[in-house]
């Protein structure tokens, strides 16, 4: 029987994970569907885990509610280490964790590179009237070496076996964590490793780089989506993964925006916008299946 796209895309979201999506209840915008809706829709195309993120709050306690109501399936807790949870606070990773998250973020909106953009005004995530962001939160200290919170944050995070994104800080911080994650032993992923507009930035000789000490580039497919978000080509994309290597990166989508696809239609457009650039299904695989299940511990 000929093997067209669509078959070739069902087989990849069944068992495939979405490691990055955010969902209703919101503190600051609207989302596209909520925790529940997400759930029931990603265990009809059979995928096996969804990650859920707030910028705002740890979803845990959503994750273990929602995973009672859908069974078969598992909504995934995570933390942002942003101004509303405290920032680099050791006590609210080690309590997320344990009650189910398994992604830790670095700050997004909080973190320097974003609160230096809100300045500039430039497109940047939407924060409360009262957020502590004016300076935004450094990871590292004047000497350039990350701060004793973050080092405590990393040994919570390696002693449950969960998992570390750089979140949207510079690349000096990203170096700095990669480097202690690898003497650790904690896994780590590069957010956004394509899109300065939530980050930073990276070449292909920097990927390479922290690729070699154990990280993963963490890909969204917000970052193709039109304007405010990262306008990229899929083709970029296609030619970094040849390059650094499947086996280095993972896919997800970072969807929820009122405004996008849902997640699970931008999942399947991003797997299809991908076999057309020549990426294999083996290789789509491995970013979709294989290391995000790694990563979380799945297998």
């Amino acid at each position: 029987m000929y093997d067209t796209i669509s078959n070739i895309i069902d087989r990849l979201v069944e068992g495939a994970i979405d490691f990055h999506v955010h969902a209703s209840p919101d503190p600051v915008k609207s989302r596209r569907l909520d925790a529940l809706e997400l759930a029931r829709q990603a265990k009809e195309a059979r995928m096996r885990a969804v990650v859920i993120k707030s910028h705002h709050y740890s979803t845990s306690p959503l994750a273990y509610i929602i995973n009672q109501v859908v069974a078969g399936f598992s909504l995934i807790g995570s933390l942002v280490l942003n101004s509303a949870v405290g920032g680099l606070n050791p006590e609210a990773v080690e309590v997320a964790i344990r009650m189910g998250a398994r992604v830790i973020w670095m700050p997004t909106y909080s973190s320097v590179v974003d609160t230096k953009r809100r300045q500039a005004n430039l497109p940047a995530i939407p924060i409360t009237d009262r957020a502590v962001t004016h300076k935004g939160i450094s990871l590292l200290d004047k000497g350039g070496k990350l701060l004793p919170e973050v080092v405590s944050i990393l040994e919570v995070i390696k002693e449950a076996s969960a998992v570390l994104s750089t979140g949207h800080v510079s690349i000096p911080e990203i170096y700095a964590l990669v480097e202690a994650a690898h003497d650790l032993g904690v896994k780590v992923t590069i957010t956004h490793p394509l899109n300065e507009g939530y980050g930073a930035r990276l070449t292909l000789q920097q990927q390479l780089e922290l690729a070699g000490k154990g990280a993963l580039m963490e890909h969204c497919f917000l970052d193709f989506m039109p304007p405010p978000y990262g306008e990229l080509e899929i083709t970029v994309l296609a030619e970094h993964i040849r390059s650094v290597g499947a086996e280095h990166c993972f896919l997800c989508t970072d969807l929820g925006q009122y405004q996008n696809p849902t997640p699970l239609e931008g999942f399947r457009i991003m797997l299809t916008e991908l076999l057309k650039a020549g990426i294999s299904e083996a290789e789509l695989e491995i970013m979709v299946k294989t290391n995000p299940a790694r990563l979380l511990s799945l297998d």
